[in-house]
């Protein structure tokens, strides 16, 4: 089948021999009369192109003997007839729609023979081609919010199942039934069961995902807590995250001053503010092998599953209200785009922000908590609009708009101090800054806005390459990629009526460009984004620059913003909300720290 080709029937097209290459397919129309135009008035699909790639083909089929049509828009026929019965296959594809330049559609290219052996030959050696395609996922684990957007979340995996169906995919599909469900599903399976999937799929919202997102990572990921500045209470905590997995050690308390001894706090009391904590607790287990491998293994031997991890993705319908992820890293709200990234095998590396708390009130003497966050972890207005709309979910997405507008007139701000990492390579503060004992900073804030490079596919920043590797319209960018040798303590302090750290842009259909326009998907930062309190009139003026696409709502004197790898948080707040990816957190003191590439997603980034 390779050279120049066979000759076989395409629908709507006619008679072409088509060539099989090294990655795809190529058809040429064997009569003249057959004009390019043709290409693009097949049935069901806005535009057929002479070249396909296996990588592009998602399925192939035997189908039942039947018409194949001739061209649509010439008088041409085939044996004699405008359309004739012959056997048939079908190889199904994605394509671009006709309306916007990025969602992707299924289309159909039917072939043709009158010889069925040919047609069942032609059928085994495209599956054989597409099976080369090695990041495709063979077996997946969905869970299905049906709540979520008014009920959309069962009405849009009812309309991809097909497709999943199609490409011999298999999905075991879990309704969720409460708060918590995901999680707990996903925190107490063995190793051994999570290594027969090859991902994890989320038929819902932000909330959802956040949830799966920390069952997963929950007793799966070691790592350190999150640095702090000197000064803290729990300076110097080196203690990794999880580490008692490896060693059979159990949750402990502190003895004396010695930090370095504290677990975390999985297994501790939860407060009534989080709901993904609330159920069953998860179960750990006792796996004598401590061996970490991104490959499922067969043997009897099962190694720990630990993040990151090469092998393992997660995806997302995007069932919400509001979709942020979904948006910031395919740059569109589609369920059928997101189910076919996730069928044909995309992948991006996603930065994940782990959060320590160390205390959830100011009286409170507990064992630190670790929690994930995707896109956004939030203070102040953010974590009040979350708790308000929580009496409002029978108004469905609008209960966002009520809430936050009451949360807004109350203009509510906090005494709090905030200490970040100082990148040297990233924009900086340009006012005075001042300096204090022990090498840590206390910032005046005023500062430069360089001009923004927004992530998108195939990102160099992403990926870490050279900036000369970047496109010219990039080349007056920083070219910041990881965080200085030795970065210096900067302090923050004074009233907020918000703290937040973006973990990505934060796209959403009220704020097309993000929170942050230029926050990329996995470059190791988050973007802290501190709003000073300031008279009513400006903070509405500086909200309302978010639904406005290309402008710059961090340009304001009362609005600080760091690019920094880690950060901690202290106030004396009793009540001290945190907004999670759109889960309330209760915390008075947190440290928080950018994971690069924690997790692998099914996507390709935003094409824009």
């Amino acid at each position: 089948m390779q050279g120049d080709g066979e000759a076989l029937f395409l629908d709507g097209v006619g008679e072409v021999a088509v060539a099989v290459g090294d990655d795809g397919l190529s058809f040429q129309p064997l009569h003249q009369e057959v004009s390019s135009s043709c290409w693009t008035s097949i049935r069901m699909q806005p535009k057929l192109d002479s070249k396909l790639k296996f990588s592009d083909v998602y399925a192939v089929e035997l189908l039942d003997v039947g018409t194949v049509c001739g061209p649509w828009n010439t008088r041409a026929v085939v044996h004699g007839k405008r359309n004739t019965e012959m056997n048939r296959f079908v190889l199904h594809a994605i394509t671009r729609s006709r309306k916007r330049p990025s969602p992707l559609v299924p289309c159909e290219y039917i072939f043709g023979h009158k010889d069925l052996k040919t047609c069942k030959t032609w059928v085994e050696h495209m599956n054989a081609c597409i099976n080369k395609e090695q990041d495709r996922p063979k077996n997946l684990m969905v869970f299905v919010h049906p709540l979520c957007g008014k009920g959309r979340g069962c009405k849009n995996w009812e309309t991809v199942a097909p497709l999943f169906e199609r490409a011999k995919v298999k999905t075991k599909v879990i309704v969720t039934e409460r708060a918590g469900h995901a999680y707990d599903t996903l925190a107490s399976l063995s190793d051994k069961d999570l290594k027969k999937y090859d991902g994890v799929v989320a038929v819902g919202g932000d909330g959802l995902f956040n949830e799966i997102l920390n069952g997963l990572l929950s007793t799966r990921h070691t790592n350190y807590y999150p640095p702090t500045p000197e000064g803290f209470r729990y300076f110097g905590s080196n203690m990794k995250v999880q580490e008692h997995r490896n060693n059979g050690l159990g949750n402990s308390m502190p003895t004396g001053d010695d930090v370095n001894v504290i677990f975390p706090g999985n297994s501790n009391t939860p407060d009534d503010y989080e709901p993904l904590l609330s159920t069953a607790q998860s179960t750990i287990l006792d796996i004598s092998s401590s061996n970490s491998s991104d490959e499922p293994c067969n043997g009897d031997q099962v190694p720990l599953v630990s993040f990151p991890n090469n092998w393992f993705r997660l995806g997302i319908i995007p069932s919400g209200s509001t979709d942020a992820i979904v948006l910031s890293t395919t740059g569109e709200r589609d369920p059928v785009t997101s189910a076919l990234l996730i069928i044909l095998g995309r992948r991006i590396s996603l930065d994940i922000a782990q959060v320590a708390r160390w205390k959830s009130s100011p009286s409170a003497e507990v064992l630190p908590t670790v929690r994930y966050a995707a896109s956004f972890a939030g203070y102040g207005f953010y974590g009040e609009v979350i708790r308000e709309s929580e009496k409002y979910r029978w108004m469905g997405p609008a209960r966002y708009d009520f809430s936050g507008t009451m949360v807004f007139l109350k203009h509510r701000s906090y005494e709090a101090k905030v200490a970040f990492l100082e990148n040297g390579n990233t924009h900086s503060p340009t006012a005075l800054v001042e300096n204090v004992a022990n090498g840590v900073q206390t910032l005046q804030y005023h500062q430069n806005r360089p001009c923004r490079t927004i992530c998108r596919t195939n990102c160099s920043i992403c990926k870490g390459t050279s900036t000369s590797e970047q496109n010219s319209e990039d080349e007056n960018s920083d070219s910041s990629r990881t965080p200085c040798e030795n970065p210096k303590w900067v302090w923050s302090k004074g009233r907020f009526l918000s703290v937040g750290a973006a973990v990505i842009s934060c796209r959403n259909e009220r704020a097309p460009d993000g929170l942050v326009a230029d926050a990329h998907l996995s470059d190791g930062f988050l973007h802290l984004l501190l709003i000073r309190d300031c008279p009513l009139p400006f903070y509405l003026w500086h909200l309302t620059q978010f639904t406005k696409k290309g402008s710059d709502p961090l340009s304001f004197k009362f609005v600080e913003h760091h690019k920094t790898s880690a950060f901690t948080f202290i106030s004396s707040h009793d009540e001290s909300l945190w907004n999670l990816d759109g889960e309330l957190f209760q915390a008075c003191e947190v440290s928080v720290q950018a994971c690069r590439g924690l997790v692998n997603l099914f996507a390709s980034g935003p094409e824009v």
